[in-house]
This record gives structure tokens, sequence and C-alpha cells, in this order.
């Protein structure tokens, strides 16, 4: 006899069942129900010999009845809680009235009032009507905020004041039923509220302008806007694109986003939080300004009278750059092609530039405080320029230091640390002790005094110095440098 596919399918499938299944959860429940129904049975019995005067199985019917319902609730209903996934129940939803919501409360009271007053059952309808509206609003504003995923995508490397494209994506994870108007924002930060009521309230003479300015960023939020979602269909993700802006270097950090909306009738506004965070760092600014184009010719001269010790061999011809001498052009060549052309030389030997930036500033007054983040940008900006130009470069800033290499290698190295550095309150006595060599130039940048650069640096070095950094109006700061060749 042939046995039949279908019914060896559903056997598989009970099987599956079986083994998926919880026996012992299942067998608690079955317990409970039954002591559950023997104590509503002896209820009923004593309710019973109560009214025929009995009173001592009325007392003993009684006290079984509350002993299994006690048991029950011991020990079948924490067992049970354990074995059950019980997330929908902990999702915290906060409300704020609206204004629309205030005006129909009021319409409510109103009509309550009126209803108690006539006792007109037409108002009690509506009055039945308005509450059962409210009802509805939690429920569906409920499931419009539950079951959605947040991902936030952002690139891996963000320049302070310059836009920055981020995609932001909410995925409905319920398969049937879709959302509607959520409004995505940063989640708040409670400790950051109490720390600005404690300084309202108690506020320090002169401490806003004796603390230095911390890049740790707390209360430094990634999403400065909201961000709209009118539909969400089921079971379906709906990608945002968004252009983010940050003013200043240093950590952004959002601890958690939140959703909310006012669907359907914005009487009430429902907030979800989702434990969602994000941490950002955002290097120093590196757009160079006018005086910066002003100052590199003279920084070029410098490094190309030091760096380019060139030999005999010739290397190469190509097409001349700004920053090229015109003692190395090519005039055979340029007339030929209508195009200046300068000629290279292989080099006699390796040359190393070393950018070193003093963080040491003293006191950690406002006006050091300015002149240390202009002072960080513009050596952004330096070490940026060397990496579009593909130099040799090594950085050094205390106890940190990249090793010699191409600028393209280290530049993320560079800008990461200059995004995280803090001034250092420790008096600029003397330069940091830099590794000697005749083939290095250096570009100091420091706030040290003038009178204790050692004499024999000015030669090989390119000095900036903090105080040196006058601020203008924004993105217009006023740079003078002093070089060995005074």
């Amino acid at each position: 006899m042939e046995r039949n596919p279908a019914h060896g399918l559903l056997r598989n499938i009970y099987r599956g069942y079986l083994e998926r299944l919880d026996r012992p959860g299942w067998k608690k429940f079955a317990s409970s129900l039954v002591a559950l129904g023997v104590a509503f049975l002896l209820a009923i019995f004593s309710r019973i010999f109560r009214e025929d005067g009995r009173l001592i199985p009325t007392a003993v019917s009684a006290i079984l009845a509350l002993l299994l319902s006690g048991y029950v609730a011991l020990t079948a209903v924490p067992y049970l809680a354990r074995r059950s996934s019980l997330g929908w129940f902990r999702v915290r939803i906060d409300y704020k009235l609206t204004r629309e919501g205030i005006a129909f409360i009021a319409l409510i009271f109103v009509l309550a009032i009126a209803g108690l007053n006539t006792g007109n059952n037409l108002l009690y309808m509506v009055l039945a009507s308005l509450l059962a509206a409210i009802l509805m609003s939690g429920f569906l504003s409920m499931a419009v905020l539950t079951g959605v995923a947040l991902e936030v995508m952002l690139p891996d490397h963000v320049f302070a004041r310059r836009p920055v494209p981020a995609r932001i994506t909410l995925r409905n994870q319920k398969k049937l039923i879709p959302s509607f108007s959520i409004t995505l924002t940063g989640g708040d930060d409670p400790e950051k509220k109490k720390k600005r009521k404690r300084k309202r309230s108690s506020p320090e003479p002169g401490g806003a302008a004796s603390q230095p300015a911390s890049t740790d960023g707390p209360g430094r939020k990634i999403l400065g806007r909201p961000i709209y979602f009118s539909f969400l269909p089921a079971a379906r993700a709906v990608t945002q694109p968004v252009e983010l802006s940050f003013p200043q270097r240093g950590l952004y950090r959002e601890k958690g986003f939140s959703l909310s909306t006012r669907f359907p009738f914005g009487f009430l506004e429902k907030k979800l939080r989702l434990p969602v965070s994000r941490d950002l760092w955002v290097y120093p600014a590196v757009e160079p300004t006018e005086e910066f184009y002003e100052i590199l010719p003279m920084l070029s001269g410098e490094i190309e009278a030091f760096e380019r010790g060139r030999g005999h061999d010739l290397y190469g011809i190509r097409d001349m750059l700004s920053t090229d001498s015109a003692r190395h052009v090519d005039w055979k060549a340029s007339a030929r092609t209508g195009v200046l052309k300068v000629r290279e030389f292989s080099r006699e030997d390796e040359r190393r530039l070393q950018l070193i930036f003093d963080r040491r500033i003293g006191p950690l007054d406002e006006t050091a405080l300015r002149q240390f983040e202009v002072a960080v940008e513009f050596c952004a900006c330096l070490a940026w320029h060397f990496h579009e130009v593909d130099a040799q470069l090594q950085f050094l800033c205390g106890d940190f230091q990249t090793p010699a290499a191409r600028a393209e290698d280290i530049i993320y190295d560079i800008l990461g640390y200059l995004a995280a550095v803090e001034p250092s309150a420790e008096a600029p006595q003397a330069l940091p002790p830099v590794e000697s060599g005749e083939n290095v130039f250096r570009i100091v940048c420091t706030a040290a005094p003038r009178g204790l650069v050692p004499t024999e640096m000015w030669s090989r070095s390119y000095f900036i110095f903090f105080d040196a950094l006058r601020q203008g109006p924004p993105g217009q700061d006023l740079l003078r440098a002093e070089t060995g060749n005074r």
C-alpha cells in the first residue's frame, strides 16, 4: 500500500509544532486554569452555604478559594511571565496635550455638565462618542509608532562648516498596518537639562570664560532639525536624504532618537523614544581663506629653498603649477606646446616635512581659547594642503605623532586628532623637543613666546604664533607668521 505524500508532510509539520511547543509552560497554564476553576466553584459554594446559614462550610469554602487563588498568583503567574515575551508591554510613550486637545477636553466637560443637569440621553451619546474618539486616538497612535526601526547612515569623514549628505531610513516592521505622519527628532539629554537648570539657578561669575571649550560635545546634537515622514507603508522602508551641517569641530552625540505623531486627530502629541545612539567626530574646517592663500606662497618658497635639493639628472617635464619657481621653466617645451612647462630633476636625497602643533596655551581664558581654535583650523588647513599636493609629511603634537609617510596615508589620522585635541593649561615656557636632522623642515604652530625659540631652529623652521592669529569676521581670520628669513 502506497503512502500518501500529503500525510507525511502533515506529520512532519505536526512533529515540528510539538518540538517547538513549550510543554511545561502549557502544563502550568492548564493546571492554573483548573485551580482557578476549583476556586471559583468554592466561591459559589461559599455563597450558597452563607444563604443557608451554614457558617463553618461558608468559611472553609471561602478560605480554600482564597488559598487556591493566592497559590496561582504566587507560583503560576511569575512562572508564565518569565516564559512570555513582554517587550510590547515595556513600550514607553510620552503624551503632550495640544491646544486642539485642550479645547476638545473642555468641550467634553461642558457636555458632561450639561448631561448631568438636563438628563438628556442624546448628550450622553455624544459624550460617549467623544470619549471613544480619545480612546481610539490612543490605540491608533500606538499602532503608528510601534514596530518602526530607525537606521542612520552618516559619512565616514565630516568637516566643520561643510554640508554633509546623510540618509535617514525608517523601516515599518508591521506586516499589515502602515504608519502615518511621523516626525523624527533627536533625543533629549536629561543630564544636560539638569545642569542647565543648576547653572541658571546658581550662576558662577566668570565660569564661562574660565572653562576650556570641551570637545566631547555631550549637548551638541547630530540631527539639528526634525524630519517628517508622511506615510510609511506596511513591511516597507522609506529613506529620506538629509543635509547636515556642523559649525564646530569635535564630538557630536545623539543619545537616542524620538518618533512623534499627532495622528489621527491631533488632540495629543505622542512621542516614542528609540534606543538608537550615534557618535560622530567632526574634523576642523579645511576651507582656506584669502589670508591663507596670501601666506601660502611665502611658505612654499621656504619649503622650496630648503627641501628641493635637486640633482643634475633630468627627471621629467610637466605643466607648471602656481607654486613652481620661474627658474625651472623649460622655455623650449613651453613654446612648442603653448603651455608653460617646468623641468623636474631627480633628488639627491629625500627631505622630510614636519608639521608640529603645540597645544600648550597657559591660562584657559576666552581669548586664548579663541586663538587655539583658530590655530587648530589653520593647522588642519595646512595638513589638507599637503595632502592635496601629495607631500611627504609627519605630524607631531605632544605624545601623539604619525610616521613620516605620504600625506594621503596619514591625513585622516591627523584630522581625527585635531578634531579631539584640547588645549593644555601648561604654560608654553619652551618649545617641545623635536627630532633633529638636516633633512627635516618644520612648520611649528605654537603659543610660546618668540624669545624661547632656539636659534638653530629659525633657519629650518617656519613659525606660526597663536597670538599672531587675529580673529576677524567669520571665515576671514587675519593670519601672520614669522620665519627664519626675517
